[in-house]
């Protein structure tokens, strides 16, 4: 299976303290893969505020820094908005794998964002390795994301 984004940058994550035992393993997962990750927290799990951790690694994709995002938190609906406030960011919630293809084929999504507290490990890991690898079908796709931006 091919990889969808610039295997030359690495990936960024962020997540809050719901998102964080998640994202310790999912950064060892890829770490193992070979994968190179920014990590912009949080780092412990006292209680913190989601868009700290969800605009850093929103602008580290938006600006060319990370080849796409992940991000975690309890629902993971907090910092998927939080990270769309971002022009330049398609950050798409995945509860299961059907739903990881459709937000990379159909809507060219760049973050992945992902319940901590709905999916279990295993689930969410199958689901960021099936966002990594599927790329976007573009065509009449490419239009309708070409609708999405603001500017």
């Amino acid at each position: 299976m091919s990889y969808a984004f610039n295997p030359s940058l690495p990936i960024a994550i962020g997540c809050d303290h719901a998102g964080l035992e998640y994202k310790e393993k999912i950064v060892q997962w890829l770490n193992e893969k070979g994968y190179s990750v920014t990590d912009h927290g949080t780092y412990s799990p006292d209680s913190v505020d989601y868009p700290d951790f969800a605009h850093p690694t929103a602008h580290s994709v938006e600006n060319g820094e990370a080849a796409f995002g992940i991000l975690l938190c309890g629902s993971a609906n907090g910092v998927a908005i939080t990270a769309n406030k971002h022009q330049g960011i398609r950050a798409a919630l995945c509860w299961q794998n059907d739903v990881a293809v459709l937000v990379r084929q159909h809507n060219n999504a760049n973050i992945i964002c992902m319940p901590a507290r709905f999916v279990a490990l295993p689930l969410a890991i199958q689901m960021l390795e099936i966002f990594m690898h599927t790329p976007f079908e573009g065509g009449r796709h490419a239009t309708r994301v070409g609708k999405i931006s603001c500017n």
